[in-house]
């Protein structure tokens, strides 16, 4: 069993790849991640939140690049 990793793919990103990371990681549509995140942050929330994670979530590069 291969243990899942949540990371920023270079399939399907529009905008730093955190919704399809996200989306890639619970299995769901990445369209589904965006239209939540979009209705979070129009009802107040704040874009400070996709910020931190595009710097928390590793690229797919180094995540894939050091498995063997």
């Amino acid at each position: 069993m291969q243990k899942k990793r949540l990371y920023r793919p270079k399939r399907g990103r529009i905008i730093g790849g955190v919704c399809a990371g996200i989306g890639e990681y619970f299995d769901i549509d990445p369209v589904l991640v965006r239209l939540i995140l979009l209705l979070f942050v129009l009802s107040g929330g704040s874009i400070l939140f996709y910020l931190i994670a595009w710097l928390i979530i590793p690229d797919e590069d180094s995540v894939k690049g050091g498995e063997m």
